[in-house]
């Protein structure tokens, strides 16, 4: 599904907009992340470490943010009667794994983040972090290296090792 979303989102914004900057902003996005914005750097022929930094910095500028504010954001949209089954949903599930994430500590959520499948990566684990409430200082270099681990996952799997390795 990341795929498909990705080129979809290739196609709809390739018209005077260039693919690196295509490749940054679908970074930027939940679901897509540096996954999808690997694929749509490849899509326009964006050198493998060009494409690299600008899907890491995508990914990583929206995570802090919502490391800090998502729960005031989520108790505001609750208040005002926005969207608060689905954050209820989100937060029951959080609810539910924390014993998982907290068992491993930072393994736990690193790992979690790295490994690029679907409903993990970067925008997850820092809600995780929020709303279990890791502290900032801990939580976001965990999750920073976690989302690099991901981005060489998927530098491998999209530009090929030879590409990745021989940069």
């Amino acid at each position: 599904m990341t795929q498909e979303f990705a080129l979809w989102f290739k196609e709809l914004f390739s018209e005077g907009v260039g693919g690196g900057l295509i490749a940054f902003l679908a970074s930027m996005l939940p679901v897509i992340e540096c996954r999808g914005g690997m694929i749509i750097a490849k899509g326009f022929n964006i050198p493998f470490i060009q494409a690299f930094i600008l899907c890491y910095l995508g990914n990583m500028l929206p995570l802090p943010f919502i490391i800090l504010f998502i729960k005031k954001i989520f108790g505001f949209m609750k208040k005002h009667n926005i969207l608060k089954g689905f954050i209820e949903l989100l937060e029951g599930k959080t609810a539910k794994n924390k014993e998982k994430v907290m068992r491993y500590k930072q393994w736990g959520l690193l790992l979690f983040v790295a490994i690029p499948l679907p409903g993990t990566g970067g925008w997850t684990g820092s809600l995780f972090a929020a709303l279990l409430d890791i502290d900032f200082k801990k939580a976001l270099p965990i999750i920073a290296l976690g989302v690099f681990i991901a981005d060489i996952i998927m530098s491998v799997l999209t530009y090929g090792a030879g590409a990745v390795f021989n940069f």
